[in-house]
């Protein structure tokens, strides 16, 4: 947690910090070399700490241990408030420990980041759909870090804020931006770096033997295919990155899903039958937006981390030959 000085004392920092405290920004390191040090700082950094995670107004506080062994993330994240969730995850399985239910979910996910996920890609393109700037040095989490700007060129697509850690590129704090408001936030209130990670900080603080163990199904088999179904008005930038028929948990019914992408923004359409049951509109939660319509026999929703009129011009202009 950050400590609390004195009025007298913090005056003293304005006045001398600049000149005591603060270290040159690399100068030979240009935005993009941060970033991509940045995504390999994500996969492979080990840490412990607090975050505080920002959304729709509301803050939530999570303890946060991870490392990679082997190649496999073995990762913990405690809820500090509410139901004391707890998160465990090992390789692509995920225990979620529910204790106010005595009830243990077991789930599969591929993602290699639970906090990050949004973070840019290393085909995204500079100059054309976004710029990036470092816009100045300063300290979060106790640490110093570089400030980098990235800010699109129209509507379609949120900006973001990353600070980053000068010692390993880590992101200490993201925040997303839509016309200069942040409606998403990820900061951490403190946090060690590639300390050694017990292993004991790993297991879950409950004993869950005579918990309800339930497992998830794996939520969908997918084969990649071709398919005709495109916009024919896409957003500048974005272009197809992967396509596949999938069969939904729970349901005998083919989907197709097609992934949108500009280098850092996704969004994924998923295009079925018509079955009469799909709430038409829009729809939100944080930085997510998704729009869904009907087209002669077909269901289409599109969804993503862009803003609203990005879902709903790509999910009412696609269209097959």
């Amino acid at each position: 947690m950050a400590r609390a000085y004195s009025h007298f004392s913090a005056v003293l920092l304005v006045a001398f910090g600049g000149a005591l405290f603060s270290a040159p920004v690399q100068a030979d390191r240009e935005p993009v070399d941060w970033l991509n040090h940045m995504g390999a700082a994500v996969q492979s950094t080990s840490y412990e700490g607090t975050v505080i995670r920002i959304q729709d107004g509301s803050a939530e506080a999570l303890k946060v241990v991870r490392t990679v062994v082997d190649g496999v993330v073995l990762e913990k994240v405690v809820a500090q408030e509410g139901n004391g969730l707890e998160i465990i995850r090992k390789g692509d399985e995920v225990h979620c420990i529910l204790p106010d239910r005595k009830s243990v979910l077991v789930q599969e996910w591929d993602e290699q980041s639970t906090l990050f996920s949004s973070l840019p890609a290393s085909d995204i393109r500079f100059g054309n759909e976004y710029d990036v700037a470092i816009v100045r040095q300063e300290r979060v989490a106790g640490r110093e870090a570089i400030l980098l700007a990235i800010r699109p060129h129209d509507g379609y697509r949120y900006g973001h804020r990353i600070w980053l850690d000068i010692e390993t590129s880590f992101p200490l704090q993201t925040k997303l931006i839509s016309d200069g408001e942040t409606i998403e936030q990820v900061k951490f209130a403190d946090i060690s770096l590639n300390h050694e990670i017990l292993a004991s900080s790993l297991e879950p603080s409950y004993s869950t033997e005579q918990f309800t163990w339930l497992r998830q199904p794996s939520g969908h088999n997918t084969t990649p295919v071709e398919s005709s179904w495109s916009s024919d008005q896409l957003p500048a930038g974005f272009h197809a990155v992967a396509t596949h028929e999938e069969t939904m948990a729970g349901s005998d019914e083919m989907v197709t899903h097609i992934m949108f992408s500009d280098g850092l923004a996704n969004v994924s359409v998923f295009i079925a039958a018509k079955s009469g049951e799909l709430a038409v509109g829009s729809a939100r939660v944080g930085g997510s937006n998704s729009y869904s319509v009907e087209l002669g026999d077909y269901e289409i929703t599109a969804i993503g981390e862009v803003p609203a009129m990005t879902v709903e011009q790509i999910a009412t202009t696609m269209r097959q030959p």
